[in-house]
């Protein structure tokens, strides 16, 4: 991976400040009451919908248990994930992702504006998936994402496959809990991904640092999609900012679990009443880290604006409508040109 970028140092929004603290947990949630089809207590199920709402009105980040995915594809996708990072970057750039298709490899030495310290592997949940060509508001040409085959492991889209597959289930479940919770009908969402949606698999690797206090494995951020379900192996590293105090929270590692946190458009449909939390990445010098991200996106036509359910004369729309498209190329696009400016947000859409 190289030294650690100067800029780490002279930047400080890029560097951790403050060490992270696990006096407090995110909410730790037991889907079984959806998941276990011997249990079928309404009373159970009324009670989880009020879990998933307080948790994600208070943090837009908590766990789930008893989720449903078997434990032998995270076996599975972690074991390719570490036969495919152990190569050469030789070999992995022959995989390489580029400004015309977005999926596949990349690394922070052969990306020079992107700052954090990991490795990447992209994968389209629907291959191929349906974008816009350019983030030009007037240009309504369409392109396709495809993914990567690499030639070892040779299993590895076949392991992907499997994975998204239920993870995808377990996604669009969360999403009908989160519609309840918000008093909207149990399938209020499926319009938007019932069709073309842009989802992304991805695979991390956060190599060992030798200045891990100059460095993060990525900075502070928010996610853009609707809804992030995160595996991780046995290494610590992934922090939460409390929106109470602004002081991060390391998530404790609970074995089988799924990390699940809010994104943008969750919080612009919901109308604020439930907010995408930002979060960051520390690695260490000692371990090595892998993570796998299933990264829940609509598809590339959608609008998005707060639901109409949620808004009214008490409570008026505070964004202004984008289209999803163009949105997720934008943002795709600063990976291969350097930026002027900030990067395309919500808060650009936000109404004064």
């Amino acid at each position: 991976m190289g030294e650690v970028d100067p800029a780490f140092i002279q930047d400080p929004q890029h560097r951790p400040k403050l060490c992270a603290t696990e006096a407090e947990e995110i909410p730790v949630i037991d889907l079984s009451p959806v998941t276990n089809h011997a249990v079928s207590d309404p009373s159970s199920i009324e009670g989880l919908v009020k879990e998933i709402g307080s948790a994600c009105k208070e943090w837009g980040f908590f766990q789930v248990i008893n989720h449903g995915v078997p434990l032998i594809l995270r076996q599975n996708i972690e074991k390719a994930s570490r036969m495919f990072f152990a190569q050469s970057l030789e070999e992995k750039r022959k995989v390489c992702r580029d400004e015309r298709n977005a999926m596949g490899y990349y690394d922070t030495e052969h990306t020079k504006n992107v700052r954090d310290w990991k490795e990447v592997f992209d994968s389209v949940a629907q291959d191929p998936s349906v974008v816009p060509l350019t983030p030009d508001e007037h240009d309504d040409r369409l392109t396709y994402w495809t993914n990567a085959s690499p030639q070892y492991p040779p299993h590895l889209r076949d392991t992907i496959k499997e994975y998204v597959e239920q993870t995808e289930k377990l996604s669009f479940m969360l999403m009908e809990l989160i519609a309840l919770s918000l008093g909207l009908e149990a399938k209020r969402f499926e319009e938007f991904f019932v069709k073309d949606q842009t989802s992304i698999i991805r695979l991390n690797y956060y190599p060992t640092c030798p200045s891990p206090h100059l460095a993060l494995g990525v900075g502070p951020h928010k996610d853009v999609g609707a809804l992030t379900v995160l595996a991780q192996d046995g290494v610590a590293g992934l922090e939460v900012k409390r929106k109470a105090d602004g002081e991060w929270i390391r998530i404790k590692l609970i074995p089988n679990s799924f990390i699940i946190n809010l994104g943008d458009i969750v919080q612009v449909w919901s109308n604020d009443a439930y907010e995408s939390p930002e979060h960051r990445v520390v690695v260490n010098s000692e371990k090595e880290r892998f993570s796998y991200p299933f990264f829940l996106f609509p598809a590339q036509e959608t609008e998005v604006k707060p639901l109409e359910e949620l808004v009214s004369d008490q409570n008026p729309s505070k964004y202004r409508p984008y289209k999803w498209g163009k949105f997720l190329i934008h943002r795709f696009s600063t990976n291969f040109k350097k930026r002027e400016g900030e990067n395309i947000q919500i808060l650009h859409y936000r109404i004064k």
